[in-house]
């Protein structure tokens, strides 16, 4: 298949460095119900499929939805969904595990089932079928899917993976065979829900969910897979803890992930370590669910830029607690590259904030504010809910005054224009939180306040982001719904609904039109309310804390009583966090980290650097890499291999690479260049080999060489190129040549056409064979060769449907040259002195400073 034809082939080459390619008796496909994008950003993919991969009797390999224009396609070729790595088709494999991360994504596990052909139902599959499992925090409530799940993972999956596994190990090599027998025995294990034994309400023995007692101990992934493509989050992320003792009664992760159980400094420092040598990220992210109460922030983050200060590599944390925003924390945060700064109030009241447990005050949001604009921000996020219970207008009218606040703090500081963005999300409310008896506010009235806050927002120059209220009514639906929304489900998928958290393919009427057809009320049913004596569709599933606890914790928020933070006294909520533990004192704002070595950095070389120019070649299915996409993978090559890149400065430093003409999606070349700058005291000669052990298959390093400081750059020295094409008729390129003149007009940045001859930049063209055509091409005064552009005039076909390799690259110095034979030719002592400056100054040896190769 052309991956030309399609948005972002880069979502579906493969071949990505850290990519594990092997077989084993039980196959795993971890299918993400999203895709490639969302998917490759997940920490847990990444965990599972490096645990199994490290099993010896299993294998993992990794599916994704493909986004529309692939799905049109593989429907009319009859091509079915299959796994990256093998292409293996997903029905080939044991197992295959989804990931629900959000309600929206059910339709689309629908559709990828169907696209793999295996039977949407979980009754209508048999022994030859895979076993489908499903896991992530949409399981607390799994009923909605329970007619298309064979079994429920419910808790951490690092828990339980591997005797999951073992069990499907046992059963292919001694078992009966039987699917039914299988999933009896994967029923009488803890944390595994199994409809079909189970039945929807195992209410006399719940379901109890599992969880990793420390962190410390699982399995963590440090040679994640580096995407081509640019995904949600490009990083490496570490996970400082699990778990919240903040008790936030709107927030299901704060109560399914109890207890809280935090990494160790010393992990957190091994695992960037080593993640940074295997991906070359430019940043790494610690995330947690309240990262500001980690009691080793500070010195961790101080530790953490100590060691990377001399790889330029930023240091992210994706949200703080507002009243755990400091300056120390900001001035560490902005050492490297300084990016927006999220904060969420989720109310901007104190009476409200006291029905949610969101602990901060107004003094905590002017402190954070003043250290944020007085260390040079210049962005700042804020998030908020609407809709929450008990709100009152003035809670909703106080939101832009905070917003407010925001910029008239900010004039204090700085006279630039400051980016304030305010995030508005309407209230859901999620099983087993203490709000999840209160019904979701009527839509309609959800609409109101949202249009309501753009409009004064927008006055005040914020701007406004709000959540479709649409798509939060079926989350609510969904997230509260019983097993009777199955048939919904699939009615909806049936219509055409999947990839519903995506705006562009999110179509409420057609959910409108399924729950006509299947007599569900999909207005009613988020509104309703619960008493606390109701039978919850969701009992059946004990994660750990109380339902008692829970109904006390709504009472409380109805009367606006605050609840302390665990840390400061148990509240019993069933889980016993006193026995667990988090494995280390707490130390806030200490400055020394306990059992770490402050390891030796060297302070960076002050030498003139060198310029070098590097030729490469492009093939495989890398040609499918956009010229941006070829530029960080060969950045992220040069940090693997270690090659010490100089930096521009400032506050977004980028490494001093400059590219060639950049090739089109789809477009091979053989000799294509880049430029870069380098100490001198590396040794040159062995910059080809370290980037060819690192590269993928597709990309290779050729020859190499200094060029002087002044020399021009590739993109103002190349002017003429020569392709190779193959077509199905190579006969009519003479057409084309006979012609004077093929006059095309050109859209300028203006949105002004200009008329531009193409003809007179071909100046030699030639037939190899039937199917083959050399073309020469030359830039001239009416602009730059577009070689799209120019095969539709030669060949009347789309550039996709041709094959195309760039063969050479030359520039005119008294002759046609390319890029590296016009330095080579001044190799005298000379031009030795251009390429690295005053004699002898920033070399260490004749090594270092070698011509070329």
């Amino acid at each position: 298949m052309n991956l030309c034809r399609f948005e972002r082939p880069s979502r579906y080459i493969n071949r990505e460095v850290n990519a594990v390619y092997r077989t084993a008796p039980v196959r795993v496909a971890l299918a993400f119900p999203d895709i490639y994008d969302v998917g490759m950003s997940h920490l847990g993919l990444r965990i599972l499929y490096s645990l199994i991969n490290n099993l010896p009797y299993a294998s993992a390999e990794r599916v994704f939805s493909p986004w529309t224009d692939m799905e049109a396609a593989m429907r009319t070729t009859g091509t079915q969904l299959s796994s990256l790595e093998t292409k293996r088709p997903l029905r080939e494999f044991d197992i295959v595990g989804f990931s629900l991360q959000y309600e929206l994504c059910y339709t689309t596990v629908l559709n990828m089932l169907d696209l793999a052909g295996i039977p949407m139902r979980s009754g209508e599959r048999r022994e030859k079928d895979p076993l489908i499992i499903a896991g992530g925090p949409c399981t607390v409530n799994p009923l909605p899917l329970s007619s298309f799940i064979d079994a429920f993972l419910i808790g951490d999956g690092e828990s339980a993976v591997t005797e999951i596994l073992e069990t499907v190990y046992d059963w292919k090599s001694g078992g009966d065979g039987k699917r039914d027998s299988l999933l009896g025995k994967l029923a009488g294990m803890k944390g595994i829900y199994v409809p079909a034994v189970h039945g929807l309400t195992p209410k006399d023995s719940p379901i109890e969910r599992r969880y990793v007692s420390s962190l410390d101990d699982a399995p963590y992934p440090v040679y994640p897979v580096v995407p081509y493509t640019s995904i949600v989050h490009d990083r490496v992320t570490v996970e400082l803890s699990r778990g919240c003792t903040r008790g936030c009664r709107f927030c299901q992760a704060g109560m399914i992930y109890r207890p809280l159980r935090e990494r160790s400094p010393q992990s957190v420092l091994g695992i960037v370590d080593a993640s940074l040598k295997s991906t070359g990220h430019e940043e790494v992210s610690l995330t947690s669910l309240s990262a500001g109460d980690y009691p080793y922030l500070l010195p961790l983050v101080k530790e953490l830029n100590r060691r990377l200060s001399g790889k330029v590599v930023s240091l992210s944390l994706p949200s703080l607690r507002v009243a755990a925003v400091n300056q120390e924390v900001l001035k560490e945060i902005k050492t490297v590259r300084k990016t927006g700064f999220t904060m969420a109030p989720e109310a901007a009241t104190d009476r409200l904030r006291m029905v949610i447990n969101k602990d901060f005050a107004e003094e905590d949001y002017d402190r954070a504010l003043h250290a944020l604009f007085a260390e040079g921000w210049e962005t700042i996020k804020l998030y908020f809910m609407i809709g929450l219970p008990t709100e009152r207008d003035e809670d909703v009218e106080a939101i832009p005054e905070m917003a407010q606040r925001a910029l008239r703090t900010a004039k204090r500081y700085t006279r630039r224009y400051v980016n304030v963005n305010v995030g508005i999300s309407p209230f859901v409310p999620k099983p087993h939180t203490p709000l999840q008896w209160c019904g979701q506010e009527e839509r309609e009235k959800i609409r109101e306040k949202m249009e309501y806050l753009k409009l004064n927002l927008s006055k005040r120059k914020i701007t406004y982001k709000g959540h479709n209220p649409s798509m939060s009514l079926l989350e609510a639906l969904f997230s509260r719904g019983g097993q009777d929304l199955s048939d919904l489900i699939e009615k909806a998928w049936a219509l055409g609904c999947r990839l519903d958290a995506w705006t562009e393919c999110f179509d409420f009427m057609k959910w409108i039109a399924a729950a006509e057809k299947t007599g569900i009320d999909i207005h009613a049913r988020p509104q309703k309310d619960y008493g606390g004596g109701d039978r919850l569709p969701w009992d059946g599933i004990d994660v750990g804390v109380k339902k008692e606890f829970l109904w006390g914790e709504l009472q409380e928020a109805l009367s606006c009583r605050k609840t302390a933070d665990c840390q400061k006294g148990c509240h019993g909520c069933g889980l016993g966090c006193e026995t667990t533990g988090t494995g280390h004192e707490t130390a806030v704002g200490g400055q020394e980290l306990p059992g770490v070595e402050r390891s030796l950095v060297q302070s960076p070389h002050r030498m003139r650097p060198v310029r070098m120019r590097v030729q490469f070649s492009k093939t495989g299915v890398m040609r499918y890499l956009s010229h941006r996409e070829l530029m960080t993978v060969f950045i992220r090559a040069m940090r693997r291999a270690e090659i010490p890149l100089q930096y521009s400065q400032g506050f977004h430093p980028s490494p001093r690479v400059s590219f060639g003409p950049p090739l089109n999606v789809g477009v091979s070349g053989l000799k294509e260049y880049f430029d870069l700058e380098i100490e001198p005291a590396f040794a040159l000669s062995d910059v080809r080999n370290r980037m060819n052990s690192v590269l993928p298959a597709g990309l290779l390093i050729g020859e190499t060489g200094l060029i002087p400081v002044d020399e021009p750059s590739l993109d103002s020295f190349v002017s003429r190129y020569e392709y190779e094409i193959t077509c199905p008729d190579a006969g009519v390129i003479e057409d084309f040549l006979v012609k004077r003149s093929v006059v095309v007009e050109r859209e300028k940045a203006n949105r002004k056409t200009v008329a531009v001859d193409i003809r007179q930049m071909v100046s030699e063209a030639w037939i190899g064979d039937d199917t083959t055509v050399r073309i020469v091409a030359i830039d001239n005064a009416d602009g730059k060769v577009r070689i799209g552009e120019l095969l539709r005039e030669v060949f009347h076909l789309p550039a996709e449907e041709l094959g195309i390799t760039r063969v050479s690259m030359h520039g005119w110095r008294a002759g046609w040259l390319e890029p590296l034979a016009s330095v080579y030719h001044a190799a005298d002592e000379e031009s030795r002195k251009a390429c690295i400056g005053r004699e002898g100054e920033g070399a260490r040896g004749e090594n270092s400073v070698s011509p070329a190769h």
